[in-house]
């Protein structure tokens, strides 16, 4: 028979296993490096997209990711900040869903802070033209820019979506029995409750 993780049967255990695998995929290229972002279109239907998790404040329950103001996504959290996240790692068997809200930083403390720790060629798509979904006439019509200050010069399009967990959903398949659980945040500590999975 298998032997069970530690979290298996424990709640808080449960919550922890799922904060440590976001910081892992925030750290490096983990299962959770590369979540699903959905946010709410303004005709009202949802919009997802694969994002890269840039950081995790499990203290404070903040996720970060990194956008374009340019882009709809950008423009959706405007809009109705209200987001959910999806990773999934198949190695693990652990699927984590995340409700919550997100706000955006432009040419802020958080925005230069992000700015300065992203590898230079992170930063090429922020000052590319035109913006991310213009339709093109070809596939490789954009204009990325020619050296390090044309890079500096998509400053003002880089945008930090921080997102603020009201709701993290921890999900774990095991041949024994899956477990499932649901936290929620009315003030800082969480409710918790297994679900049928």
């Amino acid at each position: 028979m298998t032997e069970t993780p530690a979290f298996y049967d424990d709640l808080a255990g449960c919550l922890a296993e799922a904060w440590r695998r976001l910081e892992e995929g925030a750290a490096h290229q983990s299962g959770f490096h590369t979540p699903a972002l959905a946010t709410i279109g303004r005709d009202g239907a949802p919009r997802l997209r694969t994002v890269v998790l840039r950081g995790i404040d499990r203290a404070a329950r903040l996720l970060r990711v990194h956008c374009d103001a340019r882009s709809a996504k950008a423009a959706e959290i405007a809009a109705d900040p209200r987001v959910s996240l999806h990773a999934y790692d198949p190695k693990a068997k652990i699927q984590v869903r995340i409700e919550g809200t997100a706000r955006l930083h432009g040419e802020d403390g958080i925005a230069r802070a992000a700015w300065a720790a992203s590898r230079p060629m992170s930063r090429i798509g922020y000052a590319t033209a035109p913006g991310p979904g213009t339709p093109l006439a070809e596939g490789g019509a954009t204009a990325p820019p020619q050296d390090d200050d044309g890079v500096e010069a998509g400053f003002p399009e880089f945008r930090v979506i921080v997102l603020t967990a009201a709701r993290l959903e921890f999900l774990y398949l095991a041949r024994q029995g899956h477990r499932r659980a649901l936290f929620s945040w009315d003030g800082k500590e969480p409710a918790a409750t297994w679900l049928a999975p």
